[in-house]
């Protein structure tokens, strides 16, 4: 089997896909790309068994076959190259890899492509079509909330709750929740599933806004089109927690504030915050937030004052300052709306404007406050 291709063009397809492969592989096979020739196309894929990414591009090739090459080696060779064709030959029967460039070749031993784990077929599917830049919104909006806790697998990753109506993304860790909703994509019918983390990191990083996804999904497997790639991705299996039943319905005590200024107080303030609970205080009266924090082994305080818009009774509320920061930094209006009952209860995060067609609700617990 001998193909050409351009190695800047290889390089680039293989950087797009080599983000899956794992260190700590159970298969060795997985630390290999599977090249694939059919009629002049040539398909790269890169799994690590639970995710699989694959690329599609044109050789000149009047072979067909496949070869699982060394992926890190390949990569190496690559990135040393500047642009030029390069011939590939390979040898069906001993695997056996030979790269041709314009002053030089260099050699190596790849593996039975047969090996190379076969990607599930995706039986009694349903599909949705959804822009680029909104599942990169929704991911970068939820992605953070997500939990690390091996022991609850269905909080590690991104709940999706589709309907003819909108589409909405959930993610939360328990202490922080975020709900992410547009109204401009709908799916035929209404389904819900889990995305794991690592699928939605690699999607972040190679979806272009402009394109158009093609998401395919059963009970138990995703599959995304777009551009000239394709991502399978199993699926989290267990029922994700009712994320509704823990959003606090009546909120009276509203804080309305410039996103930024009250970002940069409590970034300031909570450099003096206990290193454990990351605890900071808010205390609402008329016009003015103040926020405080206090770590006591160090003898480390700080306050600061910001005026705002606020109505409701005059309160005061802890939280967990790293939690709001993550917050504040995914949103991005100018102004945020803080809603609250009361100092046990959740507080609610939300843009001051709503924007057309989408709808972010974040939801963070408070810290009981020291008296």
């Amino acid at each position: 089997m001998n193909f050409v291709i351009s190695s800047a063009s290889l390089l680039k397809h293989l950087q797009g896909i080599s983000g899956v492969l794992s260190t700590s592989n159970t298969l060795p096979i997985l630390d290999n790309f599977l090249f694939e020739i059919t009629d002049g196309e040539l398909t790269v894929s890169a799994s690590d068994s639970e995710t699989t990414i694959r690329t599609t591009m044109d050789v000149e090739s009047k072979d067909n076959g496949k070869i699982c090459i060394p992926a890190k080696l390949l990569l190496d060779v690559l990135k040393n190259l500047p642009d030029q064709p390069c011939t590939f030959s390979v040898d069906s029967d001993s695997f056996s890899i030979e790269i041709a460039y314009d002053n030089g070749k260099s050699k190596m031993v790849g593996f039975d492509g047969d090996d190379f784990p076969r990607v599930p077929e995706l039986e009694n599917a349903s599909s949705i079509r959804i822009t680029g830049s909104i599942l990169a919104t929704a991911i970068n909006k939820t992605l953070f909330a997500t939990g690390v806790d091996d022991l609850r697998p269905v909080m590690s990753g991104v709940f999706c709750e589709f309907s003819p109506e909108s589409i909405t993304f959930v993610a939360t860790d328990a202490h922080k929740l975020v709900r992410y909703t547009r109204t401009d994509s709908q799916a035929t019918g209404s389904s819900s599933f889990i995305l794991p983390k690592k699928p939605l990191n690699l999607l972040k990083s190679t979806v272009s806004n402009d394109e158009e996804v093609q998401l395919e999904y059963n009970d138990s497997n995703a599959v995304f089109t777009f551009g000239n790639i394709v991502l399978i991705c199993r699926l989290i299996d267990g029922k994700y927690p009712n994320y509704e039943a823990v959003i606090p319905k009546e909120n009276p005590n509203v804080l309305t504030i410039d996103r930024t200024q009250f970002l940069s107080s409590v970034k300031r303030v909570s450099i003096f915050a206990n290193k454990t609970t990351h605890q900071i205080k808010l205390k609402l009266a008329g016009s003015e937030l103040s926020l405080s924090a206090e770590d006591l082994d160090f003898s480390n305080e700080a306050n600061e004052r910001i005026t705002c818009n606020y109505s409701g009774e005059d309160m005061e509320i802890g939280f967990n300052s790293r939690f709001l920061m993550e917050m504040l930094n995914n949103l991005d209006t100018n102004e945020v709306r803080l809603e609250m009952s009361e100092p046990s209860r959740a507080g609610l995060l939300m843009p001051s404007e709503s924007v057309e067609n989408e709808d972010i609700l974040m939801l963070v617990m408070p810290v009981m406050l020291n008296r």
